[in-house]
């Protein structure tokens, strides 16, 4: 069985995502071949061992780049897309050339993403009643009409609920949750006099950092905090922090997470809207103890009591509580983050995601429809 994964943007989850799959795919005896939206992308893919090719696709209009795919298509069984740009065209060729195609929806525009399991989310500042509308009757009917090409994927079963609620086919629906390596053993954790929290996330309204530096604000123990991403909102949110009085160090963008995350005690996602993170993931392989939002897949990830801390959206004094909560009781911070790294290994493994979706693959290859 061959499988062609194509994905066109340069970084960001679903990169990640495919960085942690292919190479589990491929020890299950697959042949796989990525082709990527740059040669530094896939000079990556070829490290893991992985063959990979670049073809850049620059927007959804590109159909010069997306000509670029047909040869490199041929005798694929499956094509598994991982992105907007690579649904958009991966599938179109992909199933010209014959092969059963796969769609994994990592996500939203974020102007909706909020009602991803949150029905009743506000919708953004900002944003027109005409952008809303053509979003939810427009964009997500051609989503919908184009799944009909193949088969989806979804991270979450939030997800998936919110999809098959917006006319996708129920039959081609399929819930597959990112996976991660997990270290054999537990490392030693770095002592601190300062209770320090991390964010990894772009720099953006839907991530919340905004009520996570309130919140910060409003703790009875106010923590160091480190923040790891980029965005439009970057000095916006300095200057809220600098009037705040927060602790707080940005850092940009960060590629490999396993150091910073090796810096901080505990790990909070403050998103107003989310699907699957996998900085939620990453954190718990790492044994930290996550505090997170009551939206989209979170509370799948994240066990309250368990492995961290839910709490509602959009509520620093709920958030502050439970920083509080964190920074008082080192050893409810280790039982929490020992039982996220077990969560981990039984459910969001890197070796379980592979199974799961080779498992996909060949039902497909079996299927004649």
């Amino acid at each position: 069985m061959r499988v062609v994964y194509v994905s066109t943007i340069e970084r960001g989850g679903p990169l990640t995502h495919l960085r942690q799959l292919v190479p589990k795919v491929a020890a299950a005896g697959v042949d796989v071949h990525v082709l990527c939206g740059g040669e530094q992308q896939a000079d990556g893919f070829r490290r893991l061992g992985v063959p990979a090719d670049a073809v850049p696709i620059a927007h959804k209009l590109d159909f010069r780049g997306a000509a670029g795919l047909w040869p490199l298509l041929d005798a694929a069984d499956v094509v598994h897309t991982h992105d907007r740009r690579a649904g958009l065209f991966g599938r179109a060729v992909g199933r010209l050339r014959g092969a059963k195609v796969v769609h994994t929806l990592h996500g939203l525009p974020e102007e909706i993403a909020a009602r991803v399991g949150r029905p009743s989310a506000p919708d953004p500042p900002g944003v027109s009643n005409g952008r809303i509308a053509w979003l939810v009757h427009g964009y997500l009917r051609i989503e919908a009409l184009l799944g009909s090409l193949g088969d989806i994927v979804a991270p979450s079963q939030a997800m998936a609920d919110f999809l098959l609620q917006h006319g996708f086919p129920a039959r081609r629906m399929h819930v597959i949750p990112p996976g991660i390596e997990v270290e054999s053993e537990d490392g030693a954790r770095e002592s601190r006099d300062t209770f320090t929290v991390g964010l990894a996330a772009n720099l953006e309204y839907w991530k919340g950092i905004d009520v996570l530096i309130e919140a910060c604000a409003l703790a009875s123990t106010p923590p160091r905090l480190e923040i790891f991403g980029a965005g439009s909102l970057g000095e916006t949110l300095e200057r809220q922090a600098g009037e705040a009085g927060i602790d707080v160090r940005f850092h940009g963008f960060v590629q490999d997470m396993r150091a910073p995350l090796a810096s901080v005690d505990a790990l909070v996602q403050p998103s107003r809207a989310d699907n699957l993170p996998l900085a939620i993931l990453e954190a718990m392989a790492a044994g930290l103890p996550v505090i997170g939002t009551r939206v989209g897949g979170i509370p799948e990830l994240v066990a309250d009591g368990e492995t961290g801390i839910v709490v509602e959206p959009e509520n620093p004094a709920e958030l502050a509580d439970a920083l509080d909560r964190l920074a008082a009781d080192p050893a409810l911070r280790t039982e929490l983050g020992r039982g996220g790294r077990e969560r981990v290994a039984t459910l969001f493994s890197a070796e379980e995601l592979g199974r799961r979706t080779v498992a996909l693959y060949e039902h497909l290859c079996a299927s004649s429809t």
